[in-house]
C-alpha cells in the first residue's frame, strides 16, 4: 500500500518501497546503509480553486492510513534516520526490542546443583548422615564416600561422588540415625547438572526479541547486567489552545486541559521516551519554534488541525516545507487528524483537541509509527462479537470504547469526540465499519496497552 504525500508547496516523492518485517528494519539499526533514493516526484495535484489538495476533500480510509502511519516509520529507518542500538542496564530495558543476540555466558547451571532439598547421597542405602550441611550460596562441599549422605537445600552445589538427591519427604532416620529410603532411588534424580539449560556460547534469544520480564530474568541468569537494544523513539508533546487550564475548576469559558496529564503516560505505554510536554497557546511563532528546534523522533500536537482562525498546524506545516502523509483520516472520532514528515529523521503526528478524538489519532498514526520505529512486531489483528448493535458512520470508520465480558465486546456510552468516560472504562476500541455493526457481528478490536496487559505497559 502507497502511501499518500503531499508536500507542501512542492510536489509529492513516491513511496514504493515494499513491507519491511522486524529482522529487516533490525538489521538496518544495526549495519549503516547508504540513503535511499525516492523514485521521480509527481506533480501535486491542485485543488479546483487552483490551491494545494484541500484536506477535508482527501481524507484517507482508517486501515490505510494505520498502514501509511507503519510506512512512514519503515522509510525513515531505510533512509538512515535511525538511532544506533544501546546498552540498556537490565532495570532500564523492559519493553525494548533486542538489537544482538542473547548469548549464553556461563553453562547454565554453571555447577551441579540440587533440585531439592533433601539429602545428597552416595551408593545404596541405608546411608550416614554427616552432621554438616550444604547451603545454596557455599563453597564446593566435601566428597561423600559410599554409603554416606549429607543434608542440601535446593540450589546448593552437589558434592563429589553424589549419586542422587533423595527428598526430604521421601526418607526416614532410624533411631541410629541412619537414613533410610521410602521410594525407589533413581541414579542422578533431582540433580540439575552443569549446562543442563545451556552451555556458554549458546544463543538464548535471537535479535528482536521483545524484553519481557522473563527475557531479563533470563539475561540476569546468563550473566548479564546491560543488553543491547533498538532505542525508544522520542516524543516531544506540543499541547495548543489558550482555552486550557492546568489545575482548579472551568470558568469562563476556559477548560480543564485533559490531554496534558493523558498523552505523555499514555505515550510511554506505546513504547516511547517522552523527552518534553510544552504548553504553546495559539500562538503560531511559538509552534513554528518548537517544531523546528524538536530533535525528537515524534512531534505530537493536540488541536488546531482543522481550518479555524487559530488553527496553525497546516500553515506552519506548509511554511517548514512539511511532507503531509495523512491530512484527514476516514474515523470517527478524530477526523481531522494528520500525519507529516516534518524531517528526514521526525514525524509529527497532528491530533484533534477533543479528548476521545486524540485518542483516536494516537492508536490510528502515533501507535504503528512508534511500533515500527521501536522494531516492535504488529500484534496480531483479532475479533470478538458485539453485545448489541452499534450504529455507525455512513462513511467513515467508528472507532467505540468497549469492554471484554467472556467471548463478546460490550459497547460503552459516553462515546462522543469530547468524552472519556466511556474510554476510561474500557479495554479496547471496537473498529466498527461504515454502516455500523449487527449484534453478534465479529468486529476488529484495538486492545488499549493497560488493559490488554501486554509489556507496553511503561507508564514511568
Amino acid at each position: 500500500m502507497t502511501a499518500p504525500g503531499t508536500r507542501a508547496g512542492t510536489p509529492a516523492a513516491a513511496d514504493t518501497d515494499d513491507d519491511l518485517d522486524v529482522e529487516e528494519a533490525l538489521a538496518l539499526v544495526r549495519e549503516p546503509r547508504e540513503p535511499r533514493q525516492d523514485a521521480t516526484p509527481a506533480p501535486t495535484p491542485r485543488d479546483a480553486h487552483g490551491g494545494h489538495p484541500a484536506h477535508r476533500h482527501r481524507a484517507t480510509p482508517w486501515p490505510q492510513a494505520r498502514e501509511t502511519a507503519a510506512r512512514a516509520a519503515r522509510f525513515a529507518v531505510r533512509s538512515g534516520a535511525r538511532r544506533a542500538p544501546v546498552s540498556v542496564p537490565l532495570a532500564g530495558a523492559l519493553g525494548l526490542t533486542l538489537a544482538a543476540p542473547l548469548d549464553a555466558l556461563t553453562d547454565l547451571p554453571s555447577f551441579d546443583t540440587s533440585a531439592m532439598d533433601g539429602w545428597a547421597v552416595a551408593g545404596p542405602g541405608p546411608w550416614d548422615v554427616r552432621e554438616d550441611g550444604v547451603l545454596a550460596g557455599h563453597a564446593q562441599p566435601d566428597p561423600l564416600t559410599d554409603g554416606e549422605a549429607v543434608r542440601i537445600a535446593t540450589g546448593a552445589r552437589i558434592p563429589v561422588d553424589t549419586t542422587a538427591v533423595l527428598r526430604s519427604e521421601h526418607g526416614r532416620l532410624d533411631a541410629q540415625g541412619r537414613l533410610h529410603p521410602t521410594r525407589e532411588v533413581v541414579h542422578g534424580q533431582d540433580i540439575r547438572p552443569r549446562g543442563q539449560e545451556c552451555r556458554s556460547g549458546d544463543q538464548l534469544l535471537p535479535v528482536g526479541t521483545l524484553v519481557t520480564p522473563a527475557v531479563l530474568g533470563l539475561a540476569a541468569a546468563a550473566g548479564y547486567d546491560t543488553v543491547t537494544a533498538v532505542p525508544r523513539p522520542r516524543a516531544e508533546v506540543l499541547i495548543l489552545g489558550d482555552e486550557l487550564l492546568t489545575e482548579g475548576l472551568p470558568h469562563d469559558g476556559l477548560i480543564r486541559d485533559a490531554l496534558g496529564p493523558m498523552l505523555p503516560p499514555w505515550l510511554r505505554a506505546l513504547g516511547a521516551e517522552v523527552t518534553a510536554v510544552r504548553r504553546l497557546g495559539d500562538d503560531a511563532k511559538a509552534l513554528h519554534r518548537a517544531i523546528t528546534a524538536s530533535t525528537a523522533d515524534l512531534v505530537v500536537t493536540t488541536g488546531g488541525t482543522a481550518s479555524g482562525p487559530v488553527d496553525h498546524i497546516h500553515p506552519t506545516l506548509e511554511r517548514i516545507g512539511a511532507e503531509l502523509l495523512v491530512d484527514g483520516v476516514k474515523v470517527r472520532p478524530g477526523h481531522p487528524m494528520l500525519l507529516a514528515r516534518t524531517k528526514e529523521n521526525q514525524h509529527l503526528v497532528g491530533l484533534p483537541g477533543n479528548p476521545l478524538a486524540a485518542v483516536s489519532g494516537l492508536l490510528t498514526l502515533a501507535e504503528p509509527l512508534l511500533r515500527t520505529l521501536a522494531a516492535h512486531p504488529a500484534p496480531e489483528p483479532y475479533t470478538l462479537p458485539l453485545a448489541e448493535a452499534t450504529h455507525g458512520h455512513p462513511y467513515d470508520t467508528r472507532l467505540i470504547p468497549v469492554v471484554l465480558r467472556g467471548d463478546a465486546a460490550v459497547p460503552l456510552h459516553y462515546n462522543g469526540p469530547a468524552m472519556l468516560r466511556g474510554i476510561a472504562a474500557a479495554d479496547a476500541l471496537a473498529v466498527v465499519p461504515p454502516g455500523g455493526a449487527r449484534q453478534g457481528e465479529e468486529t476488529e478490536l484495538l486492545d488499549l496497552p493497560w488493559a490488554a496487559a501486554g509489556i507496553e505497559v511503561c507508564f514511568t
